[in-house]
């Protein structure tokens, strides 16, 4: 929560920064932008984290130097408010505390509907969760709207363009985790809803054009799908039991609840599926719910999908207590033909905002001959059931989080997901913590050499925002993913704080300039 000096103060012109460490590769030619959400005003009454208006945090490099911005994303609901003075729109994760404030709240909002001061019809999203780019043009995401276009100016100034609505109805929305699959330049994408049919998935072609929808409707109640994934051939969403039922409303309640009687699902669906029926099917996963997925792959000719995602343990505490909830990174092997999973978890921490290098969404590394430099020419790993050499060492490398209270994240750890299919045990190979009092967000890896198709998968840097609490200070910096250690190469001073936020990515000053 925070205040609306607090919120302006962390709005920013285009601004110089010192670099006060190392130097700056040259591959982050760029933009790192990160979103999160920040209220333009003071909350008068109880307010949520997931409640803020979206704002971007965009660092702007080239030639080793580096220009940071922070602007609001200028929403309708954003813009409508600014011109009133006051909040106008209800806030989905704390309005409902009671009933009688929940109808309180609700006559307000329909009173400013019909005297035409908010047309719903322009969307009530806050564009605060992600920041995506395909199809030529740079979005910003929250799964409650559809996105908004975003650019960077030569100055580096953030400039929100216009809300998207080629992606759906007037009062539809679109997940904030749309996949992007750099070699089609395809995106995959869905929305979920309160009514049938409660899922919905469609692609996005190259050119940024939807394709026709695939309506959901052997899904049988609404469920909070945040996060999917997607593999040569299929997309994979999770069905949890935090489920939505807006009746809980009239009763003063969540219209989000756990339901502990729910066992959880995965759905599989063919990626270019024109019809769900005879295509679609569901598999039980208890104990499974999902909230971030990493990445996904197949593996045995199309047999085998693996899944790399996290699991909430303790979920029954998602919406009030999220200090209690233990997030679980976990590799997830689905049977096409017995349809069946198994799960396995791949780190002891709590981990989450996992990423991997962009150019293998769906995709499983090439792996390393035995034998290379890389490997030092003397490693060799075994089948674990056949104890027999493998023809490559399949390193399959993701970055994530260690999660100490939501959203504060003390450090970043490596894994190898190749690991656990040969051996027990944690899958880290590398970790950094960023000291006493300092927390940073979700990594995000930038591939040394984006051009080069022969360049090892953890070849690049990983990027983040750090804020020091002790001093009040920001830093973005630049560690060596390939180092044992993610050594620090570079630390950028930032000009101002940097509040804590969600998901951000890279976009290189070639894609910048098309935008």
């Amino acid at each position: 929560m925070c205040s609306p000096a607090t919120s302006l103060r962390w709005t920013s012109f285009p601004t110089a920064c010192e670099l006060e460490e190392g130097a700056l590769p040259s591959c982050l030619d760029g933009a790192y932008i990160r979103n999160g959400p920040n209220p333009q005003f003071t909350p008068r009454g109880p307010h949520h984290l997931f409640d803020g208006d979206g704002m971007l945090h965009a660092i702007k490099i080239s030639n080793g130097k580096a220009i940071f911005c922070s602007r609001f994303v200028k929403t309708y609901k954003y813009t409508v408010e600014r011109e009133i003075g006051f909040p106008v729109v209800i806030n989905y994760f704390s309005a409902f505390t009671s009933l009688p404030a929940t109808m309180a709240r609700y006559t307000a909002a329909i009173g400013r509907v019909f005297f035409g001061e908010y047309d719903v019809r322009r969307g009530t999203g806050n564009a605060n969760t992600s920041v995506s780019h395909f199809g030529g043009k740079l979005f910003a995401h929250s799964e409650s709207d559809l996105p908004y276009t975003i650019k960077l100016g030569s100055d580096g100034d953030i400039i929100t363009l216009r809300r998207h609505e080629e992606y759906g109805e007037p009062l539809e929305q679109m997940t904030a985790h749309p996949k992007v699959d750099r070699e089609t330049g395809e995106a995959f994408a869905y929305r979920h809803n309160i009514q049938r049919p409660y899922l919905t998935y469609f692609r996005i072609n190259s050119d940024g054009i939807k394709q026709p929808e695939v309506k959901i409707f052997s899904k049988k109640q609404a469920s909070l799908v945040h996060d999917f994934a997607i593999t040569k051939n299929y997309a994979i969403f999770p069905d949890s039991q935090i489920v939505i039922k807006p009746l809980e409303i009239i009763k003063g309640n969540q219209p989000a609840l756990v339901d502990p009687k729910k066992v959880p699902k995965l759905g599989i669906i063919p990626r270019y599926a024109e019809d769900e029926k005879e295509e679609m099917w569901w598999v039980e996963v208890p104990g499974y719910n999902c909230m971030h997925t990493v990445n996904a792959w197949e593996e045995d000719g199309g047999d085998t999908i693996v899944m790399v995602a996290t699991n909430l343990l303790s979920v029954e505490h998602f919406m009030d207590h999220q200090e209690l909830v233990h997030s679980s990174m976990e590799r997830l092997e689905i049977n096409v033909k017995a349809k069946t999973v198994a799960r396995k978890p791949i780190s002891t921490r709590c981990l989450d905002f996992g990423v991997i290098n962009p150019a293998y969404v769906g995709k499983k590394t090439r792996g390393k001959k035995i034998g290379c430099p890389q490997s030092g020419g003397n490693e060799i790993r075994t089948n674990s059931t056949s104890n027999k050499p493998f023809n490559y060492l399949d390193y399959i490398y993701m970055y994530a989080a260690i999660l100490t209270d939501e959203p504060k994240f003390s450090g970043v750890v490596k894994l190898d997901l190749s690991l656990p299919t040969a051996e027990s045990g944690d899958c880290t190979v590398a970790s950094r913590f960023y000291g006493p009092g300092c927390y940073g967000g979700e990594p995000c890896f930038v591939p040394r050499e984006p051009d080069n198709p022969t360049a090892e998968e953890d070849d690049g840097y990983i990027v983040n925002y750090v804020f020091n609490e002790n001093t009040q200070e920001s830093k973005f910096i630049v560690m060596d993913a390939k180092s044992p250690t993610l050594e620090i190469v570079a630390i950028v001073k930032l000009p101002q704080r940097v509040p804590y936020g969600f998901h951000g990515m890279f976009v290189r000053e070639c894609d910048l300039q098309k935008l």
